[in-house]
């Protein structure tokens, strides 16, 4: 009977990695080779240039044009983006079976958006936290609720 692997996401905005558990108690694995992380950085780190500025539309005053988009968030938005293609190429590859999805909040939602319709399909759990610094040993007891005993 062949096995079934289950691939444990566990992501924020800025770092990501892939645990795998292959059954009933045999622990958590971390995959070589898919852990992926950016240097978190404040938006005044990205864009270095003062806001343009524009004229009223009525009178003489003049004032700051914000951005139309967070750069913080569109970086984030990226990686996130970056995650869920490398996901889509291990699932047609046969790397994993089922996912469990474990992403801090914004992060979760930019990864529902992103994923793909197979990968969606093969995800089994979502857990709304962000878990990113624990080591590893200390998964198991938020995963046992959706992962076999």
């Amino acid at each position: 009977m062949k096995k079934t692997i289950t691939w444990i996401l566990i992501a924020d905005g800025a770092q990501a990695r892939i645990l795998e558990n292959t059954g009933p108690g045999k622990g958590l694995q971390q995959v070589k080779g898919l852990d992926w992380s950016i240097v978190p950085l404040q938006a005044q780190d990205i864009v270095s240039d003062k806001p343009g500025r524009s004229f009223s539309s009525n009178g003489t005053g003049r004032s700051a044009m914000e951005p139309k988009t967070d750069p913080v968030e569109h970086r984030e938005t990226e990686f996130v983006k970056s995650v869920a293609a490398a996901l889509d190429s291990q699932l047609q590859a046969g790397a994993f079976h089922r996912l469990v999805v474990v992403a801090a909040p914004i992060a979760l939602g930019d990864l529902r958006k992103a994923l793909t319709p197979a990968v969606q399909k093969a995800v089994i759990a979502e857990i709304n936290k962000d878990l990113t610094n624990l080591p590893t040993s200390q998964l198991p007891q938020h995963l046992e609720s959706v992962l076999p005993a």
